[in-house]
């Protein structure tokens, strides 16, 4: 909060006192002034405001609500605040708190496992018992994790099963999407299904969704070839595509229906033209991963055999191991889940983190995990309103004062390297260094400098983090800007001449 900074100096009587006597506008500035007159940087840091209130002035947030907040990331004094103080909903920045409850939670080296267990007994080349998949929150499974199961299974003599295969996702609750989730945002994988069980198409690691791509190879009735990654029939693909000319149109919609995992693609595609591809969330994602791992095991020579059916359910205490998969460690995920602002990974850490502190996987106990470990980072809880992971809840609320204290205490954590490395960076192109910053301010001084999360959501885009000066100060910043009508570019272009006006600045 911006006491914070006048209650080390002794002086908060005589802001009190000085503020009741002048406009809310004079005090903002006197408050900026007073944080820093024992260090003589009055001028310096009313320039600073001038600067920041002449950007805050942009037309395009007329009728917006916007909190901009600057921090000394050494001192932790509050140089600038505008609306600091106030609840606003945080997008994906929300992710800046589950990262840093999941690292002093789970620890840096934490992993998720993944079973196959049998209830039964190998006797010659047939195993006589159920085959079980247990999940354990896994959000990084892949088809070749599973394929290497199958064939570990396969060196183990296994050829049939007299038995059932079960997947198990009891690991968490049975409550696959956050309270607040739109059902139109539910069909794409940004609103992807939350399972102990689940599956990624590819190293991204967006789990419960597949990848439909579309070729401008034909087919018959002219029709666009759709491929689905991985290969799976638990989803229907309504193909609804027509091969046109070379100079045609591509205009191609690819999207589930809601409740279904019925995926209707339709559109126009030239002949010739790039591949259209696209991720989509799937509807009830441990049946997705049981079809793909029984498949995965028919494709390597294991069949089931007798009246053998494909279940759900749970793996009894006593059975046995037959082989395991290890996620990478949470120092690793915290790459994809913060550089690529991956959804699924922010619901899934905050679940795993109710069931390792609280003996239960669900979002009740996950947040109350995240606001226990913002409180022992010194942020007001008593302000914040929390109700998922990932930032997609448009209730979420948190002031940008607040996030700079996370921010700003962080710092002081052995697990802040890794935490600091998974932010995006500014300008730069690796994908996963830049992330979702790596197309935004691409020159110095921001490039390679600015070191920041990301949000956005319908009407809402945040940017908060690290940023040095010119002449070598660190600050930490937070800008959040709610409730604007129009261009989501134009509101980013503000947040990066903010960000790139601190890089600039100077204060001696």
């Amino acid at each position: 909060m911006v006491w914070r900074a006048y209650k080390k100096a002794g002086l908060l009587i005589i802001m009190i006192v000085a503020l009741a006597m002048i406009p809310i506008s004079q005090g903002e500035l006197l408050f900026t002034k007073v944080a820093n007159a024992t260090s003589g940087t009055e001028t310096d840091a009313a320039s600073l405001e001038e600067k920041l209130t002449d950007i805050l002035s942009n037309e395009q947030l007329y009728g917006a609500t916007t909190a901009v907040s600057v921090m000394h990331a050494k001192t932790g004094d509050i140089l600038f605040s505008k609306n600091g103080g106030i609840r606003l909903h945080p997008a994906s920045n929300m992710k800046i708190l589950t990262a840093a409850a999941a690292l002093e939670t789970l620890g840096v080296n934490y992993q998720f496992t993944t079973e196959v267990r049998t209830d039964g007994k190998v006797k010659g080349k047939i195993l006589h018992g159920n085959l079980y998949l247990k999940g354990n929150g896994d959000p990084t499974l892949l088809k070749s994790d599973l394929r290497q199961m199958a064939k570990e299974l396969k060196e183990q003599g296994i050829r049939k099963v007299k038995g059932n295969l079960i997947a198990d996702d009891t690991w968490y609750d049975d409550v696959r999407l956050s309270q607040d989730i739109n059902w139109s945002d539910e069909p794409f994988y940004t609103g992807a299904q939350v399972s102990a069980l689940t599956l990624s198409p590819n190293d991204d690691y967006d789990a419960g969704t597949v990848m439909v791509e579309v070729l401008p190879k034909t087919i018959k009735n002219g029709k666009a070839v759709v491929k689905v990654i991985p290969e799976t029939d638990y989803v229907e693909i309504v193909n609804h595509t027509q091969i046109v000319a070379a100079d045609g149109t591509k205009d191609i919609s690819i999207e589930r229906e809601h409740g279904t995992n019925r995926i209707i693609v339709e559109g126009t595609i030239p002949k010739k033209a790039a591949k259209v591809r696209s991720w989509v969330s799937v509807w009830e994602p441990t049946g997705y991963v049981l079809n793909v791992f029984q498949q995965t095991l028919q494709e390597q020579g294991i069949a089931f055999v007798g009246k053998s059916e494909v279940l759900l359910g749970k793996t009894p205490a006593k059975a046995r191991v037959l082989t395991t998969k290890k996620s990478m460690p949470l120092k690793d995920l915290l790459i994809p889940f913060m550089k690529l602002s991956n959804n699924g990974h922010g619901e899934g850490l905050t679940k795993e983190m109710g069931k390792v502190v609280h003996g239960e996987g669900s979002w009740d106990k996950g947040i109350k995990v995240i606001e226990q470990v913002m409180d022992d980072l010194d942020a007001d809880t008593d302000t914040m309103l929390l109700r998922d992971g990932s930032g997609m809840s448009h209730k979420n609320m948190i002031p940008s004062e607040e996030l700079l204290q996370v921010l700003y205490q962080a710092q002081k954590q052995d697990w802040f390297p890794v935490f600091q490395n998974s932010l995006p960076v500014a300008g730069e192109q690796e994908r996963l260094v830049g992330g979702t910053l790596r197309n935004r301010m691409k020159e110095k001084p921001a490039k390679g400098n600015v070191i920041a999360k990301t949000g956005s959501l319908s009407g809402m885009s945040t940017l908060s983090g690290y940023v040095t000066t010119q002449d070598q100060e660190p600050l930490i910043f937070s800008i959040m800007i709610n409730n604007y009508i129009g261009s989501s570019e134009d509101i980013t272009k503000i947040e990066d001449q903010i960000a790139t006006m601190l890089a600039a600045h100077q204060f001696q």
